[in-house]
């Protein structure tokens, strides 16, 4: 299952979910600024001075860019105006952080991927552009795509479909095509490619299904199926499907287990 990002229905209760992960995110902040003063005045702007969790996340995007032609003032406007239309982006990214305090455990809290994991402010950044795309500003969608990449070292195209709870864990090196699709509850590790084989023209990306776990280094190429909680090896290239809740390795990749 893929959550639907343009659907701009709220769900009530991921709404109250994502206010109490900030509260404690809140919380946090204040115990590490008595721990690491010389943060201070980091933690302030992006959580203590924000009213709730989509300004914070927008000053959190906004302040890790540049500021040259594109101010960070601008990217902060920017982001609050696509999060007033897809309040959902929000309750997606509380969904994201309890993912990643439930898979990774260097998470200890909600405060450290947020303010700290790269992966997960990568998604954030690849939601905003995703609603950028869809409502016909593709420009500012792939100038955030190009952010991506430059900070984070991830690039994900703007049409490419992401579910929640995802976890990029590490990161570095992800590199997702415009017809992937990438459905709840998956994990992808540092180095994976969703890529397309250069044979096909339109659908030509990888399907990760829901629950799915892609090892790091490891290459899908084509309009292939990795089934809902299917296990791929780290390294693996995989050129075919994988059954659900089968686990491939190798290059190319053959299921050794499922």
């Amino acid at each position: 299952m893929t959550s639907n990002l343009t659907d701009n229905t709220l769900d009530l209760d991921q709404a109250i979910t994502s206010i109490k992960i900030w509260d404690q995110i809140r919380d946090a902040a204040q115990k590490s600024l008595r721990s690491e003063p010389v943060l201070e005045k980091m933690a302030h702007h992006i959580v203590l001075s924000s009213k709730d969790m989509a300004q914070g996340l927008g000053r959190l995007l906004s302040h890790q860019q540049p500021d040259t032609l594109v101010s960070r003032e601008e990217l902060e406007e920017l982001f609050s105006f696509v999060a007033e239309r897809a309040p959902q982006i929000i309750t997606f990214a509380a969904a994201d952080l309890e993912a990643v305090c439930e898979r990774d455990p260097a998470a200890t809290d909600f405060f450290v991927p947020f303010l700290y994991f790269k992966g997960f402010h990568a998604i954030q950044m690849h939601r905003f552009a995703y609603w950028l795309w869809q409502n016909g500003r593709q420009d500012m969608a792939l100038f955030l795509q190009n952010r991506s990449s430059v900070l984070y070292g991830v690039d994900i195209h703007p049409a490419a479909k992401l579910g929640k709870r995802i976890v990029f864990d590490h990161a570095t090196g992800i590199v997702i095509g415009e017809t992937a699709v990438v459905e709840d509850d998956v994990s992808l590790f540092h180095g994976v490619t969703l890529g397309g084989t250069g044979k096909e023209r339109k659908d030509r990306h990888p399907k990760v299904r829901q629950g799915a776990m892609v090892g790091a280094g490891s290459i899908l190429l084509g309009n292939i199926e990795i089934g809902h909680h299917a296990r791929v090896a780290a390294g693996s290239v995989v050129l075919k499907d994988v059954r659900a809740h089968a686990t491939a390795a190798g290059s190319p990749a053959k299921e050794v287990r499922g």
